[in-house]
């Protein structure tokens, strides 16, 4: 596992006025409960070869809620790294990565909630979405994102409101 690289990855926590999340319940997951951990995430995806991480992560966050409408008000400090799980090794990330490197964005939502449709979304990546106080975010996540999670809600708590 070692020997694999990460895949570079963006993650954006997008806020509104209130300074909650926004959060989607992820497609894949429609057969299990609600808010069971890993079925609810803030938008992520690849970094494709040559592109910076700003415009991945703009272009990420319209390909899987629509959402196009932000202002950028922050980014993490380095990046974040998460290791697969070792059953997931080889089968995950189509089997080249043991993980993944993300820069994570906090941006501010400037549309209105009227405005966001996932059926517009290019992707299928949400099947529902709302909006969440950050502090719940790491329960919400898959065990082994968790640490990542923990991490994004501490850099931007001063944005969110958080301690």
């Amino acid at each position: 596992m070692s020997k694999l690289p990460y895949r570079p990855c963006v993650g954006i926590m997008l806020l509104n006025n209130e300074g909650k999340v926004w959060i989607g319940r992820r497609a894949m997951k429609r057969s299990v409960q609600q808010d069971e951990p890993g079925s609810w995430q803030m938008p992520q995806g690849g970094i494709d070869e040559g592109e910076d991480p700003l415009p991945a992560a703009m272009r990420e966050l319209e390909e899987e809620t629509g959402i196009s409408q932000v202002e950028v008000i922050g980014k993490t400090k380095g990046w974040l790294t998460y290791d697969l799980p070792s059953d997931l090794i080889g089968k995950a990330l189509k089997g080249k990565y043991r993980g993944q490197k993300q820069k994570w964005f906090v941006m501010r939502y400037l549309g209105k909630d009227s405005a966001i449709d996932l059926a517009k979304a290019d992707d299928d990546e949400f099947d529902d979405w709302r909006w969440e106080d950050a502090e719940a975010l790491p329960g919400l996540i898959v065990e082994f994102k968790r640490p990542v999670y923990e991490q994004v809600v501490a850099q931007f708590a001063h944005l969110t409101g958080g301690n």
